[in-house]
C-alpha cells in the first residue's frame, strides 16, 4: 500500500470526517503494525508485526468491517493515550443517532494511530 498518506493530525482529521476510504484506514494500521504486502508474490509479510498480532492474524484483518480485531485494537492502545482524539485534538465524538458500529471503529483506528504517533 505505497499511497498511504502521511501519519499526521490531518490524516486522523480526515479518518474521524470520513474523508479517506475505509480500505485506507486499514491499510495506515497495517502499516503501523507491520504487516507489508509483496507485490511479487502476492502475499502479506507478517515478519515484523508483533507475535500478539501475527499468532491471532497472520494476514491483516479488517479493522472497519470486523468487531472483534476492533476490539484488540482498543485493547492494545496504552491506558494514558485513550483519550487522545479528546485531549489532542478536541475531538467531541459523534452525535448520538448520527454514527454506526463504522464510526465507531473508524474513530478507534484513529485513536490507536494517535497513540502509535505518540510513542513511536
Amino acid at each position: 500500500m505505497s499511497h498511504l498518506p502521511p501519519l499526521n493530525t490531518d490524516t486522523i482529521w480526515a479518518i474521524l470526517n470520513k474523508e479517506i476510504d475505509n480500505q485506507t484506514v486499514n491499510g495506515l494500521v497495517w502499516h503501523c503494525l507491520g504487516y507489508r504486502y509483496d507485490e511479487v508474490s502476492q502475499t502479506w509479510d507478517n515478519s515484523n508485526v508483533a507475535e500478539e498480532w501475527r499468532n491471532e492474524y497472520p494476514n491483516p484483518p479488517d479493522f472497519i468491517a470486523e468487531r472483534p480485531p476492533t476490539v484488540k485494537l482498543t485493547r492494545s492502545i496504552q491506558r494514558e493515550h485513550k483519550q487522545l482524539l479528546k485531549e489532542k485534538l478536541g475531538f467531541k465524538g459523534y452525535k448520538i443517532g448520527e454514527f454506526s458500529p463504522i464510526e465507531t471503529r473508524r474513530a478507534t483506528a484513529a485513536n490507536w494511530l494517535l497513540s502509535y504517533m505518540e510513542s513511536h
